[in-house]
């Protein structure tokens, strides 16, 4: 071979060497470089107390406490608040529904309704199985997602209030759920894009993770899919719970995931641009920030951000604003 053609062969392998170093190092800081550019949730209260520790009548019980909960606003522009009630003398795995309601957003201890919804064995839910309402509107109607314990449900409101439950072929209101007493829980649905994204969790073989199935209609579901499990956050049964998702920006999610209730709670929070990877027992890219709440739900209401959570004590829910921030 001549002198200058090895010379060119040299070169172009250098070249050809340098270009595909480049391309490692960049798909290497990517997740760094989204990590960087992520928003922080910061709460800057104060907090104030809109739910307290209702009576239940006959079903109440000392140790009992409002747990998962819902928010939203109805028909009549009336602030409607469900919770998931544990503890109580329902019966089965002890746990109802309750609602209140408030005249304004702002409003401190709003009226409690009364019991909501209780489970319905003849339907095949769990007795005192019911988790975790969530509530949104689409197409002038309000669809409520809720677990039995074992599957994710729904019903449906033309007014925001009184809610019937979707019911299948053979009565059934489940929609889909995990392996038997995985303890499939905590559902959440946003549209991202042109598809409809239920988020929940459940924990099979005591691993808790963060699911989501994808539909067109609400109700026929994709396959689940593991979206965020393990991580700083752990991987016991309960460290992938509550998973609520906020997109902000051009394609920019948000997930909220909480470990603990109580007085230390801890939520922690990922982003990512896809809706179906929030980090695989990888935070790397991801986690953005813990938060010393629980169960939050993240809305927009009156043009501010507003951040829910359980109290502390658990006795009760509380309201405050929420800002994002620049890292």
């Amino acid at each position: 071979m001549r002198s200058a053609e090895l010379k060119g062969e040299i070169v172009r392998a250098i070249v050809a060497a340098m270009l595909h170093l480049f391309m490692v190092v960049i798909a290497l800081a990517m997740p760094l470089l989204a990590f960087a550019e992520a928003e922080r949730p910061v709460i800057v209260g104060p907090w104030r107390q809109i739910a307290g520790d209702p009576d239940l009548g006959a079903f109440t019980a000392p140790r009992q406490q409002p747990v998962d909960f819902a928010i939203w606003q109805a028909a009549d522009g009336t602030w409607q608040l469900w919770s998931c009630i544990r503890g109580t003398k329902c019966g089965g795995k002890t746990r109802l529904f309750h609602r209140w309601q408030g005249a304004k957003l702002t409003d401190t201890n709003w009226t409690p309704g009364g019991i909501a919804m209780q489970a319905d064995v003849a339907a095949g839910e769990t007795e005192g199985g019911l988790q975790a309402p969530f509530v949104f509107r689409i197409e002038g109607e309000y669809a409520l997602f809720y677990g039995d314990w074992e599957h994710i449900c729904s019903a449906r409101s033309a007014d925001g209030k009184q809610f019937t439950r979707t019911l299948d072929n053979g009565n059934k209101p489940a929609l889909f759920g995990e392996a038997a007493g995985a303890n499939t829980r905590d559902p959440m649905v946003i549209r991202v894009g042109t598809a409809w994204h239920c988020y929940y969790t459940a924990h099979p073989a005591n691993k808790g993770a963060v699911y989501c199935r994808t539909s067109q209609d609400l109700r026929s579901w994709s396959e689940s899919r593991i979206v965020a499990v393990g991580g700083a956050a752990g991987l016991g049964p309960y460290s992938a719970e509550c998973p609520f998702v906020v997109q902000r920006g051009a394609g920019d999610l948000y997930l909220f995931r909480t470990q603990r209730y109580g007085t230390n709670a801890q939520t922690s929070v990922y982003h990512s641009r896809d809706p179906l990877d929030f980090g695989i027992n990888n935070d790397t890219g991801h986690l953005v920030c813990t938060l010393p709440v629980a169960a939050p739900e993240i809305f927009t209401a009156e043009g501010l951000n507003w951040i829910a959570a359980l109290s502390p004590g658990l006795k009760g829910i509380q309201l405050a604003r929420l800002a994002w921030k620049s890292k």
